[in-house]
């Protein structure tokens, strides 16, 4: 298979920063034309690169989740597991915002098998155990707590703050559920 032109892979990546930008910020699905004229392409161009608007949502999504399992693995290596798993929640929540603006295609493309909703979980829930794994490992991190009940708590916090106006209350709730996390040789308060 022949690689694409350099002017085409970048067109590619511009369509596909520009749509996750706007579906983040969008309260309801932009044009497939809106995404174009954003990137400063033609509609063709967009159309070459993502047929249909699944398409373009798939590889936003897909992309997105690329970075969020990656993110982990990069956080690690730069920062210790406390702070790699807080700076992964607010990936995470961006990774939610930029659902937000594609939501009606996603939810019917989860709905016809077309995304598999189960395995982008197990690679959501991988990426939160290997942070979890590394803070247990340096007694940072409590050790009870599994990948899947962060996943809920992040899900329930970006459900009530996820709105760029509530940012600072969304920062709050990250950091209290962290205190929650870190182990009780690392300073958190005892149970009661």
């Amino acid at each position: 298979m022949r690689r694409p032109r350099a002017d085409a892979a970048r067109n590619r990546e511009q369509l596909l920063a520009v749509a996750t930008r706007l579906f983040a910020s969008a309260d309801a699905e932009p044009s497939m034309r809106a995404i174009a004229n954003e990137a400063g392409v033609g509609i063709a161009t967009l159309y070459r690169h993502f047929p249909t608007r699944e398409a373009l949502v798939d590889a936003v999504y897909q992309d997105q989740v690329s970075r969020l399992t990656a993110g982990a693995r990069e956080l690690l290596a730069r920062l210790d597991p406390p702070a790699a798993l807080r700076r992964w929640m607010d990936l995470f929540g961006q990774w939610i915002a930029t659902k937000n603006g594609m939501l009606d295609t996603l939810l019917a493309m989860v709905e016809s098998g077309e995304i598999a909703h189960a395995h982008t979980r197990a690679e959501l829930l991988g990426a939160i155990d290997d942070i979890l794994d590394a803070g247990r490992a340096s007694g940072e991190l409590r050790a009870d707590v599994p990948a899947g009940d962060i996943a809920a708590a992040l899900i329930g916090i970006f459900t009530v703050a996820g709105s760029p106006e509530q940012e600072a209350m969304a920062a709050r709730l990250l950091n209290l559920l962290m205190d929650g996390l870190r182990s009780s040789a690392c300073g958190r308060p005892e149970s009661v």
